[in-house]
C-alpha cells in the first residue's frame, strides 16, 4: 500500500545521518509459500528471486548506507548514489512485487465487481481486459530488465502504465500494480518468452491488494 511505499522512501532521503547509520534492512517475509503460485509461477522461481535476489538487495543497500555514513567527502558520498538507488530500489520494488501477488485460492487473480480498482480501469483503459493487453505490450518492450507499472498520477487523477529500468523504483506516481521483468522473475520457467510470463501472472496478482492501493490515494 502507499504507506508501505513512503515508509521505504521518506527514510532513505529524509532520517538523519545517525539514523541511517543504524538503520538495518531486513528480508520481509512472504505471505504465502514459496509453491503457492504455482503453477503460474514455480516454487524453485520464488525461492531463488526471494532468497538470493531480494536478499542481494537487502544486503547492498544496508552496506551502501553504511558507506554512506561513513564516506569522508562529499564526492564519495556521491559516488555512493548508483549503489543506493539500485540496492533500494530493488527492495523497495521487491517489497510491493511480493504484496502484489497472491495464490488463487487466496483471491490471487480476482478483480471484484464493484471495486473503485474495476471502476477505474474500465474508465482510463476501456476494459479490465484492454487493460492487460495494454499492460503487457509495454512491458514486454522493456529492453533488458526493469519494471512494468499500473500507476496512479496525481495531477492527472488518472490510472496509467509505466515502465521504469532496472531497479529504479517508481517516483513519478504512486505505484498500484508492480510486474518484475528482471530475467529472474520467469526465465527457469517461461525462458525468453517474456509474454508468457506476462499472460500468467494475471492469474495471481493480488487485485485486493491493488485496489486498496488505489482507494488510498483516489
Amino acid at each position: 500500500m502507499l504507506s508501505l511505499a513512503r515508509s521505504f522512501v521518506r527514510p532513505t532521503f529524509s532520517r538523519s545521518l545517525a539514523q541511517r547509520a543504524a538503520a538495518i534492512h531486513t528480508l520481509p517475509e512472504l505471505p504465502y509459500a514459496y509453491n503457492a503460485l504455482e503453477p503460474y509461477i514455480s516454487a524453485e522461481i520464488m525461492e531463488l528471486h526471494h532468497t538470493k535476489h531480494h536478499q542481494g538487495y537487502v544486503n547492498g543497500l544496508n552496506a551502501a548506507e553504511e558507506s554512506y555514513v561513513k564516506a569522508p567527502s562529499t564526492r564519495e558520498k556521491i559516488a555512493l548514489q548508483a549503489a543506493l538507488k539500485f540496492n533500494g530500489g530493488g527492495h523497495i520494488n521487491h517489497t510491493l512485487f511480493w504484496r502484489n501477488l497472491a495464490p488463487v485460492n487466496q483471491g490471487g487473480g480476482q478483480l471484484k465487481e464493484g471495486s473503485k480498482l474495476k471502476a477505474a480501469l474500465e474508465r482510463d483503459f476501456g476494459s479490465v481486459d484492454a487493460f492487460k493487453k495494454n499492460f503487457n505490450a509495454a512491458t514486454a518492450g522493456i529492453q533488458g530488465s526493469g519494471w512494468g507499472w499500473l500507476a496512479y498520477n496525481g495531477a492527472t487523477k488518472k490510472l496509467e502504465l509505466v515502465t521504469t529500468p532496472n531497479q529504479d523504483p517508481l517516483l513519478t506516481h504512486v505505484p498500484i500494480i508492480g510486474i518484475d521483468i528482471w530475467e529472474h522473475a520467469f526465465y527457469l520457467q517461461y525462458k525468453n518468452v517474456k509474454a508468457d510470463y506476462l499472460s500468467a501472472i494475471w492469474s495471481v496478482v493480488n487485485f485486493e491488494e491493488a485496489n486498496a492501493r488505489y482507494a488510498e490515494v483516489a
